[in-house]
């Protein structure tokens, strides 16, 4: 998580600069940018995988590991470690994809990643017999496919907007990538925290039954929140191309629309999630008819938060591509964690586990009044 995070903020932050200065007319200085931030963020990722590699016992005791679990835990992180660099790179190319308006290539790299990966499995654990280092092997060499194919596609000569090319540093571009993507990176590190802080409140209200169907809420939500974030990060380039040419009509439009959209993907994403909590939970929990009854339960309050989540996540990346970091952070930060920390210790007090599952549909409602306050607040700083 911490890692994907430090790829987010670079991919994130480094389109929203890039698109503005589109935007502004200077194709020249926006691949400069670009370069930066790949050269960047790529001797970065190889100075955590050295560190990754050196300290990987004395990160995999604190998190518990012992015996044989904590060598197998050291040969996987360490091989996987080496990967390090592609996974950054990865995960921030297939936001700058649709920067360079070439998000189609992102999508058949990703494919092509996850289907080498599966391939990659059976081969080395069922056919050679390779057990967890097979594994270790079969997710690193598919990092590798993600992260080096895009390599390759920018450094050549291509149809994209976007190209590889010599630069030399400039840190204000890199303090504002850095400051523009810095949302992300809280939101990834803030989700780390509360993740841990339900399960430690579900075991206490719960036990293990608690911490299973909120590993099953999690899946579910990752599938549904996609859909928010997909839209939220394509569009964000298209957001910072007009605020760079300062197309205040353009803009303004564009927010009405997205405001409108997703709310829209909303509405559709809480009836899905209800007419689906049965099914769902027969197919993860099935085998056990308490759990499933929780789990079940758990989807159909936990769906309330869809209905306020959307507008919050698109305006934490609205302002990111308005490259405002500051405001992003704030709603990034209250949204993933003041908000559902404040609520997940309180709410239980009130309604026992239920108040768990509630805590993220009030921590979603105020993320987004918080907001809609950032929009009114700000409409004439940015003229939209």
């Amino acid at each position: 998580m911490i890692l994907g995070s430090v790829g987010f903020m670079f991919g994130t932050g480094g389109s929203a600069l890039i698109a503005k200065t589109f935007g502004e007319g200077d194709k020249e200085k926006a691949n400069k940018i670009f370069s930066l931030i790949i050269y960047i963020s790529l001797a970065i990722s190889i100075v955590l995988t050295v560190l990754a590699i050196v300290f990987m016992r004395p990160i995999a005791s604190a998190l518990g590991a012992e015996d044989q679990l904590l060598e197998d835990s050291i040969t996987y992180g360490r091989l996987v470690a080496i990967a390090i660099p592609a996974f950054v790179l990865q995960t921030e190319f297939q936001i700058l994809f649709a920067t360079a308006e070439r998000p189609k290539i992102g999508l058949y790299i990703t494919i092509a990643a996850g289907v080498t990966n599966i391939l990659l499995d059976a081969l080395f654990i069922v056919v050679f017999s390779w057990g967890l280092f097979g594994a270790a092997v079969a997710t690193a060499i598919s990092l590798f496919v993600g992260g080096i194919i895009p390599l390759f596609f920018f450094g050549r000569k291509n149809s994209s907007l976007l190209r590889l090319t010599k630069t030399k540093f400039d840190g204000h571009a890199l303090l504002r990538t850095i400051t523009n993507g810095s949302s992300e990176f809280v939101n990834h590190i803030s989700m780390s925290i509360v993740g841990v802080l339900f399960n430690m409140q579900l075991l206490k209200y719960a036990g293990v039954d608690g911490v299973a169907a909120y590993g099953v809420i999690m899946y579910v939500n990752m599938i549904f929140i996609s859909v928010y974030l997909g839209y939220a990060v394509g569009v964000a380039p298209i957001i910072s191309y007009h605020f760079g040419a300062k197309n205040s009509n353009e803009l303004k439009g564009l927010l009405k629309k997205s405001v409108v959209i997703m709310g829209g993907f909303s509405l559709i994403m809480f009836a899905l999630a209800q007419f689906l909590a049965k099914p769902m939970s027969i197919v993860f929990v099935g085998y056990d008819q308490g759990l499933m009854d929780m789990t079940q339960r758990a989807l159909f309050l936990y769906a309330f938060s869809f209905l306020f989540s959307g507008v919050g996540i698109f305006g934490s990346s609205f302002f990111t591509a308005m490259n405002d970091g500051l405001v992003s952070a704030l709603i990034a930060f209250m949204r993933t964690l003041i908000f559902q920390t404040g609520a997940v210790f309180i709410f239980p007090l009130l309604w026992g586990v239920d108040g768990i599952w509630l805590s993220v549909v009030l921590a979603e409602a105020m993320a987004l009044l918080v907001t809609i306050l950032f929009f009114i607040g700000n409409r004439r700083k940015y003229h939209y």
